[in-house]
């Protein structure tokens, strides 16, 4: 892939994204799903997930939904994909967290992380960052 320049407009997209990562809430929902939601299988996932009486399952809405929405950005040429992949890995390391279970998961919700996954596989830049946060995620889910 040709290396283009990002626009103004890129840059601008990306400091909303980064600002909009930075509200309170959004905070707490993206430290509680980076750093406390582990799910082992895929049960656990959708305890989280599809219990809307879950403390938790705003925050696993929010974040998913923000990652995928900023997926979305690139996929339909608002954002640049090179300036994203440079600038966000959270999107990727979810996935790979979900990795392990990701095809029980999408027997019940088919479009799960759906355009997250859509940017790896279009995208060469993003299939790279992927495959180095996998490898991290890997060594994190050892670690437990």
């Amino acid at each position: 892939m040709e290396r283009m320049l990002a626009t103004a407009a890129d840059a601008d997209i990306i400091l909303k994204l980064y600002e909009l990562r930075t509200e309170t809430v959004m905070r707490q929902a993206r430290a509680w799903m980076t750093g406390e939601f582990w799910p082992k299988t895929a049960d656990e996932f959708f305890a989280v997930a599809e219990n809307p009486a879950d403390p938790h399952n705003a925050w696993f809405r929010q974040v998913v939904t923000y990652w995928e929405m900023a997926a979305a950005l690139v996929l339909h040429g608002a954002l640049s994909a090179e300036l994203f992949v440079d600038a966000n890995g959270e999107g990727f390391f979810l996935l790979a967290k979900f990795s392990p279970m990701l095809d029980a998961i999408r027997e019940r919700r088919p479009d799960f992380m759906i355009k997250t996954t859509e940017l790896i596989a279009r995208f060469s830049a993003a299939a790279q960052r992927y495959e180095k946060v996998q490898k991290r995620v890997s060594g994190m889910f050892a670690a437990k």
